[in-house]
């Protein structure tokens, strides 16, 4: 028989045991709960992340650069915009806004002048590297980003390797506003088609321009932008 001695002794080490492997339990229980917490946050966040990239073609232009900038300046939003030499040559001021207000600067080409510039892969070159050159003149460094004039369907394989080869990246574009095929559009019409005619929802590339004649674009960017940010995307540049 046990003595009282003996099983108090006894008790305690029992309950000891009881205790420890209670909160054994219990931190098993927290730490799953709190992997699964996490591991649902990870996802949902990863479900939202929608991404939009505006880019504006054939710029820089005096009548319509200056208030597209100052839309993206009001909105707080980044664009890219892809260059052409020759109407930058006349707008250097323009040119370096863009970079000074954290745009990305692109080539779109010198000249813009298709039988030129696609005549050879050496002749496309030739337009970067002339348009490339401006660029770092005015912003202090060459851009790595290319979009071709008309965009890359269609073209040659050996244009298209010769601008891979000169370690440029080329951007199209799944989404687009029209302004370049609407004939005089509305804003309304612009909107409507920046809205429509999006392909990956998940990561838009968005085509506008910014040339003399698309005033148009720049009345209908302030709602497009208003559109994709109550849509919950993040607007970047590239």
């Amino acid at each position: 028989m046990l003595d009282i001695a003996q099983y108090m002794v006894m008790n305690r080490n029992f309950t000891a045991i009881c205790a420890a492997m209670l909160m054994c339990a219990i931190l098993i229980v927290f730490i799953g709960s709190v992997s699964l917490n996490k591991s649902e946050l990870t996802f949902a966040d990863a479900a939202q992340q929608k991404e939009i990239y505006l880019t504006f073609d054939d710029g820089p232009s005096d009548r319509v650069t200056p208030k597209i900038l100052d839309i993206l300046k009001e909105e707080n939003v980044k664009a890219t915009f892809f260059i052409v030499g020759k109407s930058a040559e006349k707008r250097k001021t323009l040119l370096k806004r863009e970079f000074d207000e954290g745009h990305s600067v692109g080539v779109h080409s010198y000249t813009h002048r298709y039988k030129e510039i696609y005549a050879s892969p050496q002749s496309l070159i030739k337009d970067i590297d002339r348009c490339n050159e401006l660029i770092k003149e005015v912003c202090g460094r060459r851009s790595a980003l290319y979009r071709f004039p008309g965009g890359s369907y269609g073209l040659s394989s050996r244009l298209v390797s010769a601008v891979n080869a000169h370690g440029m990246k080329y951007v199209d574009w799944n989404a687009s506003f029209r302004d370049s095929e609407i004939l005089s559009p509305s804003p309304e019409q612009l909107v409507t088609a920046a809205k429509s005619t999006v392909a990956n929802p998940k990561k838009i590339v968005m085509l506008a321009h910014d040339s003399t004649d698309k005033t148009a674009t720049a009345e209908a960017l302030k709602y497009v932008i208003k559109h994709f940010k109550n849509e919950g995307y993040t607007f970047k540049a590239l």
